[in-house]
């Protein structure tokens, strides 16, 4: 039996053993994951890998290193606290990993999980981005696309922009993380509006977005980790396309000619279909399927 999560314990275990212990945990609560693990020992190595100030990936290679008793201890109230509050790991951390990349992580922001930066550290989108481009990362939350995206291509100039004020303060502290600030800019408005205007200064090359695409009647059934996190991050309205038919519409305004827009929409793939039948989207490989996110060229949006 591992420590008693109520008090310290004088118990040293390897990561391999503490991270046992707490899968074990784990696994007999009712938990959802999905928030940047997949499964509960996956959530055991992010806990135990906080600990050693290490990422999830490192910390398995160091499975046979020795836990100081503290850091056991503090490891195991960590995952009670999971088990009680049905809060997701990143909020409880405060940090989420993305593609590798540390992240600050509040309930101010949707916690960072896109496919779409599969496609970005792939080298997928690499046709849509020439090298003095720019990007925008439309409906940033804490701004870990746009992140991913200069970090991948640090010749571009990206801008990100966000309705929720809240969340553009986290992107802010995320840009400053990663030293970002002079090649990001960081803008406010809902969708369209936040872009100054369409002159030539304004026209990007690629457009990404991760948008609200969770139709009404999924958003009932939710698990209790997804309600912890803003319901405007998530929710597109009855059939989930509210948001990205405002997007879709005013796309080519804001796209060079040979542009093209990035959309993820999860699992809304029949929904977006039956909303924009006559739109030949290139549907996109990412771990998840070929339906998840799809890439619409300029010359194929509605004018």
């Amino acid at each position: 039996m591992g420590p008693s999560p109520n008090k310290p314990s004088d118990t040293t275990l390897t990561v391999a053993d503490c991270c046992a212990e707490i899968t074990k945990r784990l696994e007999s609560a009712d938990l959802h994951y999905g928030h940047g693990a997949s499964n509960a020992h996956s959530e055991a190595l992010w806990i135990v890998s906080k600990q050693l100030g290490v990422s999830p990936a490192e910390a398995q290679d160091l499975s046979h290193t020795t836990l100081s008793s503290s850091m056991v201890h503090d490891a195991i109230q960590i995952a009670q606290q999971r088990i009680s509050s049905r809060q997701p790991l990143a909020y409880l951390l405060g940090e989420a990993w993305l593609m590798g990349v540390p992240f600050d992580c509040t309930p101010q922001s949707i916690i960072p999980r896109s496919f779409v930066a599969e496609l970005i550290v792939s080298g997928a989108l690499d046709p849509w981005l020439p090298a003095d481009g720019t990007v925008l990362d439309l409906c940033t939350g804490n701004g870990s696309l746009a992140i991913l995206t200069a970090l991948h291509y640090p010749d571009l100039q990206i801008m990100a922009s966000d309705l929720s004020l809240p969340a553009l303060a986290l992107a802010a502290r995320n840009l400053d993380r990663h030293h970002l600030s002079e090649q990001i800019e960081l803008l406010h408005g809902n969708l369209w509006d936040a872009i100054p205007d369409t002159n030539e200064s304004h026209s990007f090359d690629l457009i990404i977005c991760n948008p609200p695409y969770v139709n009404e009647e999924s958003m009932h059934s939710l698990p209790k980790e997804y309600l912890a996190e803003p319901r405007e991050a998530l929710a597109g309205g009855q059939d989930g396309m509210d948001l990205i038919r405002k997007i879709i519409a005013r796309a080519t305004d804001y796209l060079n000619e040979r542009g093209a827009l990035v959309l993820e929409i999860g699992n809304e793939y029949e929904n977006f279909q039956r909303a924009f039948p006559h739109i030949p989207a290139i549907w996109m490989d990412v771990s998840a399927g070929d339906t998840q996110v799809c890439l619409i060229q300029a010359e194929d949006l509605p004018r």
